[in-house]
C-alpha cells in the first residue's frame, strides 16, 4: 500500500476475524516471542483515539499517549 514507506517490505501485519482471535494472537506473540505490545492503535477515524484495557499500567498509558500525540501532530 505504501511502497515508498520506510517499513515497506519489512512490516508484518496480521488481520484477525474478530476481537477474541486478535487478543489470542497478540498475547501469543507477546509472551512467547518476548515482544512488547502497545495498543490498540485505531486507524481510519477522523481524529486519533486510543482505547486502553483495564489491565493497563502506567507505562502502557504513557506509551499509547505518546503514539496518540504523534498521530495528532501528523494530522496537522
Amino acid at each position: 500500500k505504501a511502497p515508498e514507506s520506510e517499513v515497506a517490505g519489512k512490516a508484518t501485519v496480521f488481520v484477525f476475524p474478530d476481537l477474541q482471535s486478535g487478543n489470542i494472537g497478540y498475547k501469543i506473540a507477546q509472551r512467547f516471542g518476548n515482544f512488547e505490545a502497545i495498543g490498540p492503535i485505531l486507524q481510519g477515524l477522523n481524529k486519533p483515539i486510543s482505547d486502553l484495557s483495564r489491565g493497563s499500567n502506567e507505562e502502557d498509558v504513557y506509551k499509547l499517549s505518546i503514539i496518540t500525540a504523534a498521530q495528532t501532530l501528523m494530522d496537522k
